[in-house]
């Protein structure tokens, strides 16, 4: 039996709405919405604004929702994990209408990020057992939360329900973002820092919920290389990068000058500082245990068409297994 496994971020997937508000305050007419769609709220209470860093969260275009689905439907991999989700709501109304119902069983568990997005999964195959650990801790700070988003552990059944065939584990690690008013001298070493914390308490929860024959993938945005220092310890661990020689479905778009433009196909994320050339690398991945590495017969990264992502800045990146 062939499956296919892959991990997509998806890059802000919000709802269509920029606010909440009470449903009994909505009946009452406190909300009123005018021809160019914006609100009037005729009483101070009972809304929230969602925003971030003191900006609206606004939702991703029809336009962009309807490229992300174009390309998920057509990598159409059995089991797809993602990441940047508003809540299960919108992956549920996301796999209901823009993917015409392909993945019957979505997961989605509300976790730590600041700015609403979370990590889930989409799969035609059912689902049995799910463990958030967003309220996993490292030792060496036990006061907080390690994961800035969650660690989602997820069973993945056959189709009579009667056998695991694996265990997805689906995370997306600490960001390389800095903010305008911080010091990249002190604040990238403390990223860096999160990072290799949350990949050692990686290890350490498979380590515990699984054996050394078991079947399991680790996979998500690692924002970080492969052969990065802050995922030592997944390469220490023994799992294999099942994204060491990728097939490409399209060529790379061509830089100016076509010199830079990437002659390797490992990569997922593009990123160019103003004047600078562009940086290309494998954020998205898959590892996997020894028991699935000598199962793996394909890997393969979908390829943008824009330098700016198609609906995401990332590439979607998928295996089969043949088991």
């Amino acid at each position: 039996m062939d499956i296919t496994v892959g991990t997509f971020n998806l890059n802000n997937l919000f709802s269509r709405y920029n606010f909440s508000a009470e449903v009994e305050l909505v009946r009452q007419g406190g909300i009123e919405v005018d021809a160019k769609v914006s609100f009037t709220f005729v009483e101070p209470v009972g809304y929230q604004l969602r925003t971030f860093m003191g900006r609206l969260v606004k939702p991703k275009t029809p336009d962009e929702r309807a490229l992300i689905a174009d390309r998920i439907r057509a990598i159409d991999v059995d089991v797809l994990a993602v990441q940047e989700v508003e809540d299960i709501g919108v992956l549920r109304q996301f796999a209901e209408v823009e993917l015409s119902g392909m993945y019957p069983y979505q997961v989605l568990v509300e976790g730590n990020d600041q700015r609403l997005i979370d990590v889930g999964l989409l799969s035609r195959y059912p689902i049995g057992a799910v463990t958030s650990w967003r309220f996993a801790v490292h030792p060496e700070s036990p006061m907080a939360p390690v994961f800035s988003r969650d660690l989602l552990e997820v069973e993945v059944l056959d189709q009579r329900r009667r056998n695991r065939l694996f265990t997805i584990f689906n995370t997306h690690l600490k960001s390389n973002y800095i903010r305008w008013d911080e010091d990249p001298a002190v604040a990238r070493p403390r990223l860096l820092r999160r990072r290799r914390r949350q990949a050692e308490m990686m290890v350490a929860i498979v380590e515990q919920r699984t054996r050394p024959d078991s079947s399991f993938v680790v996979l998500g945005d690692m924002n970080d290389n492969p052969d990065g220092e802050p995922l030592a310890p997944f390469r220490k661990a023994g799992w294999t990068d099942a994204m060491g020689a990728p097939q490409e479905t399209r060529a790379p778009k061509r830089e100016q000058p076509p010199s830079v433009t990437p002659t390797h196909a490992t990569w997922t994320h593009r990123y160019k500082k103003r004047n600078k050339p562009a940086e290309y690398q494998l954020y998205d991945q898959i590892w996997l245990s020894a028991a699935l590495s000598n199962k793996q017969v394909e890997a393969w990264i979908d390829r943008r068409s824009r330098h700016s992502g198609d609906g995401s800045d990332h590439d979607p990146a998928w295996i089969k297994l043949r088991l």
